[in-house]
Formats: C-alpha cells, sequence, structure tokens
C-alpha cells in the first residue's frame, strides 16, 4: 500500500535544491575544514547527496536524537539515543537535519554540540515547518518551506517505514 496521497516535492526539486545548497556552504566555508554532523535516522539520505555537493574538506559524524516515536507529533521531549564519536574543540560543525517543525530536537542538538567549543556552528535543514515552531532556532540554509502536514520519503519515516521513497509526498490521513 502507498501512503502518499501526493508528491508534495519532487526528486529532481530535492536534487536541484541540494546543489544550490551545495554551492553557498562551499562558498561560505571555503578554507575551511567541515565536521558535518548527521542527525539519525531522517537525515542519512539527504546529508549522503548533500556532502556529494561540497567541495570543502569534511568528516562527517552521526548523532540520533528521539523525540516522536512512532507518532506523527513530537512528544516534546528529546532524548540522546546515540552522541557523535570525535572532539568538536575549534571545528566548524554543519548539523545537517532532515526536517525542523517544533524546533525542539535542533535546539537540543545545538545546545549539547555548542557547548564542545567548536569555531562555529550552523544547521542544514531539508525542509522547515515555521507554523509548527515551539521555540526560536537558526537554520541557515533551508532546503524547503513547507505547512504543517505530515510527510514522508527521501529519508523521512512512519514507524519506520517509507524513507526510501525518491521524493517527498504527503501522507495520507
Amino acid at each position: 500500500m502507498n501512503p502518499v496521497a501526493d508528491v508534495l516535492i519532487s526528486k529532481e526539486k530535492i536534487a536541484a535544491r541540494i546543489q544550490e545548497i551545495g554551492a553557498q556552504i562551499n562558498k561560505d566555508y571555503a578554507g575551511k575544514e567541515l565536521t558535518v554532523v548527521c542527525v539519525l535516522k531522517g537525515s542519512f539520505i539527504f546529508m549522503a547527496d548533500l556532502v556529494r555537493a561540497l567541495n570543502v574538506p569534511l568528516t562527517c559524524e552521526f548523532i540520533s536524537v528521539s523525540s516522536y516515536g512512532n507518532e506523527k507529533t513530537s512528544s516534546g521531549e528529546v532524548k540522546l539515543v546515540l552522541d557523535i564519536s570525535k572532539p568538536l574543540d575549534g571545528k566548524h560543525v554543519l548539523i545537517v537535519e532532515d526536517i525542523v517543525d517544533s524546533g525542539l530536537t535542533l535546539k537540543f542538538i545545538r545546545d549539547l554540540l555548542g557547548v564542545r567549543n567548536p569555531a562555529s556552528i550552523a544547521c542544514c535543514a531539508l525542509l522547515e515547518k515555521p507554523e509548527a515552531l515551539k521555540t526560536q532556532v537558526s537554520v541557515e540554509y533551508t532546503g524547503f518551506k513547507i505547512g504543517n502536514e505530515f510527510v514522508v520519503g527521501y529519508g523521512l519515516d512512519y514507524a519506520q517505514k517509507y524513507r526510501e521513497l525518491p521524493y517527498i509526498g504527503l501522507m495520507k490521513a
């Protein structure tokens, strides 16, 4: 059964936008080394495509937090599941997030990594839901702003399913 009611953002639009974001990051971090922190699990596809669009020296780290479980809305309580493996002292950090909706997860991660003495910290989110924000957070690079719909595909899931869809689709009600 296909859970998608409608394709919201095509794979072609995603690919083009990643190239644009990559060009901006390359410009902003020219001459610097970047530590790219992928927020698992939803960001792994986006991060893989994004780092291929970058031409600055970089290393990849992974962090996992949980605030959803198998629900369509955040519980509001963010828990660290997997921490990064390397120190961030003096590093330029780019957090790669699949979606910023309440902002609580990103705030948690920015606060957690921010006390580790990075030279800089920024966020790149594939999707932002401005209407759903519960706390103010900075997102320096945004793929697309969407409404308050529940979406799946391109790494985003519902109950750990549908991450493999090559586009972002609206979930059927």
